[in-house]
């Protein structure tokens, strides 16, 4: 879809009774003024990634950062609250993945952005009582220590820049958690670091698996099968 096609392009889904889609980039905000209702969550990320027909009228979700949060969940040794979070990045990912840990209960997350004004504009929204702090990546990178769970949200990392890195981890916490939402490669150079210091990791695959899954349940009502999601998604990746 052009994005000059898209009001048509939404008009002509409902008019013959799509249920629900997903919405990828570059629409996932542009979208928002075509959909009748905005959820919450959703219009606190500026961000839709999937829709559904409810009693005639298309809502916007977005599933990105909740399925973050599942995945992540799956490998903490403590609750979400108990954590000090740092994420590393500014962009959409960073937006909905912040605002989600916020949603869950999560009670300090700080950014560490390239530019300090970014970090500074996505947290200007929140309306919880978690503290936030905005480093730059020099700043997050001497107190390390401090965070029990380091989140790359860049795309600093990826193929074909598979030797780059966002950060040091020179001053980390033996035993951090250490997740990249990257999933190519399935290893970044930041998560072989990590792991080399003693850190768990968690590459992108869960929140890839889990976002999904969220968006069939709010389709189908019904849970899908998230274990073997994960398997087609690293067969399919040739992990």
């Amino acid at each position: 879809v052009r994005p000059e096609d898209l009001q048509d392009a939404i008009k002509g889904m409902k008019a013959i009774g799509i249920q629900g889609f997903n919405v990828t980039i570059p629409h996932k905000t542009d979208i928002m003024p075509f959909l009748d209702k905005i959820d919450s969550l959703a219009a606190e990320i500026g961000a839709i990634n999937t829709v559904k027909l409810e009693g005639g009228e298309y809502v916007g979700y977005n599933t990105d950062g909740l399925g973050f949060v599942k995945g992540i969940k799956e490998q903490l040794q403590s609750s979400l609250a108990d954590q000090k979070v740092l994420i590393v990045g500014a962009g959409g990912a960073a937006r909905g993945i912040y605002y989600s840990l916020l949603q869950e209960g999560a009670r300090h997350v700080d950014i560490a952005n390239r530019t300090i004004s970014k970090g500074e504009q996505l947290i200007a929204g929140k309306t919880s009582e978690t503290k936030s702090v905005v480093f730059s990546i020099a700043e997050a990178e001497k107190i390390l220590s401090e965070y029990t769970l380091i989140i790359n949200t860049t795309s600093i990392g990826m193929h074909p820049n598979i030797n780059e890195s966002p950060l040091s981890l020179k001053n980390m916490k033996p035993l951090a958690l250490v997740s990249d939402i990257i999933y190519n490669p399935l290893q970044t150079k930041l998560l072989k670091e990590a792991a080399n210091k003693g850190a768990l990791i968690q590459n992108g695959i869960p929140m890839f698996v889990h976002q999904g899954a969220l968006a069939f349940q709010l389709w189908t009502g019904k849970q899908p099968d998230t274990e073997r999601m994960r398997k087609i998604v690293l067969t399919k990746l040739g992990g």
